[in-house]
């Protein structure tokens, strides 16, 4: 099935595929390449206030000329300058040019202040003002959920996470948990095994799948994000991988696809973990040799 739209839990519609502004920066480069996305078929712009590129997205999706309503705008609060939420969604607006947003989000638990229940209600508020359609949190882990859903009234129809088969393994937990809760899950940087750690064992199954497909790496990994079920966030300043990130959704991946692409990222993060274990035994070797030698310099002994 191509890219389409998912039901979020108080009844609105998502695109299931975004182009996000994140690695933009500013300028009109920025404003350009969010014109590009959107003239190749992406109808779903995610930006944040501290990606400070709001404007230029703003200017693109004036330049469009598209109706507001075909177009799914997501943003989010950063906390950027110190400024409170009623301050950043009004703000954000008037950057982007809309009278609203239609998701707006936590960028990260640490930005809740005081806490997730006080800050949660704001959030509800931005919703209840009209300034924002639907309400949600991004990199919110299980316990983070936990205290948000135990006071809420509004209950978050999305959580922006990290997404790629390297960490599968880990986010499953926060994947079961947020099917359970009817949250839906948006994936970013699901392209990491490729763009940050090629080389890895997901490379095998990923190729060997590609070329059944007769698709590009990096739309297989696309496709096994949606076959998750999540939104992809995903961006490019090339015209052609755009194109094909949306072609991406007509490839349909078998339970086995996945599986093996599932175990190949299992396999990787173990790899990753115990090389990030002897990385620190090592420095901390080398710490404990350097105040050796110091303290033998110093005629300190130990």
């Amino acid at each position: 099935m191509p890219w389409d739209v998912i039901k979020l839990n108080d009844g609105t519609s998502i695109p299931n595929i975004a182009f996000g502004t994140w690695t933009l920066g500013g300028g009109q480069q920025a404003t350009d390449k969010v014109d590009q996305a959107i003239s190749v078929g992406f109808n779903h712009i995610d930006t944040a206030q501290s990606y400070r590129n709001e404007k230029e997205a703003g200017v693109a999706i004036k330049e469009s000329g598209l109706d507001r309503k075909d177009l799914y705008i997501t943003t989010k609060y950063s906390g950027l300058n110190g400024l409170d939420i009623e301050t950043s969604i009004n703000n954000s607006l008037e950057n982007l040019g809309v009278k609203y947003v239609d998701l707006y989000l936590i960028h990260h638990p640490r930005l809740a202040q005081p806490d997730i229940p006080t800050t949660w209600k704001q959030m509800e508020k931005v919703k209840a003002d009209g300034k924002a359609k639907s309400i949600g949190v991004s990199n919110f882990a299980v316990e983070d959920l936990k205290i948000l859903l135990a006071s809420a009234k509004v209950k978050p129809v999305a959580n922006q996470i990290l997404l790629h088969p390297y960490v599968i393994a880990r986010q499953t937990p926060l994947l079961q948990f947020s099917a359970d809760n009817d949250i839906a899950i948006e994936a970013y940087s699901v392209l990491t095994p490729l763009t940050h750690q090629p080389g890895g064992p997901v490379d095998a199954p990923v190729n060997d799948i590609a070329k059944r497909f007769d698709a590009k790496p990096e739309q297989v990994l696309l496709a096994w994000a949606k076959a998750k079920g999540a939104i992809v966030v995903t961006s490019s300043t090339k015209k052609d991988r755009l194109e094909g990130y949306l072609h991406a959704g007509d490839i349909d991946l078998t339970k086995e696809d996945i599986e093996k692409i599932d175990g190949a990222g299992a396999q990787g993060e173990r790899r990753l973990t115990a090389r990030t274990v002897i990385r620190r035994i090592a420095v901390a070797g080398l710490i404990a040799a350097a105040v050796l030698r110091i303290c033998s310099y110093l005629g300190i002994g130990l």
